[in-house]
């Protein structure tokens, strides 16, 4: 993807960084890409990382410790460094985060790695339902024990995000392209899953700050709750 969508603001910090692996690693480095938010243009200050993913040849922890220093100087970064090894022996397990990858990346140094990154649809499926179903049965446990509404709000909004990032992939099994912005994805979403489109986006709203959740919060957590068994039910029948 092109390095033209790079806020940038963050342009010149990631090319020190990149820079500063380089001098690290020498030819150890086998690729430096930025994915996510920030290489999409979705960036969202107070809310978005700079997703980093290092590739080398062999990861070790004395190697690993090597880019400590660099990466400190940039508070936003979030780096994960992964050998071509890890790479082709865990595609299989973590097939969301590779395809998230893939959607939004924009190289910075060295080779395209992810370009030939194939996932299995079927690991897809079973990673999605896993999830989905983790979630599920952690808000059930919550709306059991839980009195204390300002935690089921953390616990919503923090869940709300994950879910839906869950359920992006999932629709990559019936090969949709859901957008990325969740303001977008969201009506995409309910269509296939039937959801209530309205709670959703009041539940985006109070995670973005623009309202706050009042004495309906409980209502609203058992209303999300509902819609997850439903959407989980679906995706364990695909």
């Amino acid at each position: 993807m092109e390095q033209e969508k790079i806020d940038p603001r963050h342009a010149a910090i990631l090319k020190i960084l990149a820079q500063d692996l380089r001098r690290v690693y020498g030819d150890e480095l086998v690729s430096l890409v930025l994915y996510g938010s920030a290489a999409a243009g979705d960036f969202v200050d107070r809310h978005s990382n700079l997703n980093l993913l290092a590739v080398l040849k062999n990861c070790t922890p004395e190697k690993i410790k090597l880019a400590g220093d660099p990466l400190r100087r940039i508070k936003t970064a979030n780096l994960l460094i992964l050998s071509e090894n890890d790479i082709a022996a865990s595609t299989d397990v973590f097939p969301i985060e590779f395809l998230d990858m893939q959607e939004n990346y924009c190289l910075l140094d060295g080779q395209d790695i992810l370009k030939d990154v194939h996932v299995d649809m079927r690991n897809l499926r079973f990673q999605c339902e896993h999830e989905l179903k983790a979630k599920l049965f952690r808000l059930r446990r919550a709306y059991m024990m839980e009195r204390n509404n300002n935690v089921l709000v953390r616990l919503l909004l923090v869940s709300f995000t994950s879910v839906i990032h869950i359920l992006r992939s999932a629709l990559r099994i019936k090969g949709k392209t859901v957008p990325y912005s969740k303001h977008d994805a969201l009506p995409v979403i309910a269509g296939e899953f039937a959801i209530d489109l309205p709670l959703w986006e009041k539940i985006l709203e109070a995670r973005e700050k623009r309202l706050r959740l009042g004495k309906d919060t409980a209502l609203i957590f058992a209303a999300f709750v509902r819609d997850l068994e439903t959407v989980a039910g679906i995706v364990d029948k695909w």
